[in-house]
């Protein structure tokens, strides 16, 4: 591709077929990984090759989430302030040659037992969702949903 023709993400305007695009993907993701939840018990579920790696790494980085309870209930304005987007991107970076799509956009709910609702949903790069759901995993806090269709 020509110099000319590359596309500059960091200048471009959000053109909305494009956030549509974004937005579709998002939703078509966490619909793959609730349907893997309703057929598979998260404690059993692996996300990646690299999810003892992630998990380790995560609890280093954030001790404030080792617990279940800790993890069970994100809160969303502790990730997004200053201080938590500079400790999630310094965490965050050191996948990016690891982890395919590492800070695309992601849905990930606030509670462990929640579904996926517009209250209970929010936008996240995919390794925060990543670090979050294979922690809830570890501690069995999305068997439920596995339990509840059986």
């Amino acid at each position: 591709m020509s110099d000319a023709k590359r596309f500059d993400a960091e200048n471009a305007e959000n053109l909305e077929d494009i956030e549509k695009q974004f937005a579709v993907k998002a939703v078509m993701q966490a619909q793959t990984y609730w349907n893997l939840l309703e057929k598979v018990k998260g404690s059993t579920l692996r996300l990646t090759r690299l999810d003892d790696e992630i998990y380790d790494h995560f609890i280093k980085d954030f001790p404030e989430y080792e617990s279940a309870e800790a993890v069970a209930e994100i809160n969303e304005d502790d990730m997004k302030s200053p201080k938590g987007k500079e400790r999630w991107r310094k965490f965050m970076n050191t996948y990016e040659k690891t982890i395919h799509d590492f800070n695309f956009g992601t849905l990930l709910r606030t509670g462990s037992k929640d579904d996926y609702e517009e209250k209970t949903t929010i936008f996240v790069p995919r390794m925060q969702f990543l670090a979050i759901e294979i922690a809830r995993n570890k501690h069995g806090l999305n068997d439920w949903i596995c339990d509840k269709g059986a």
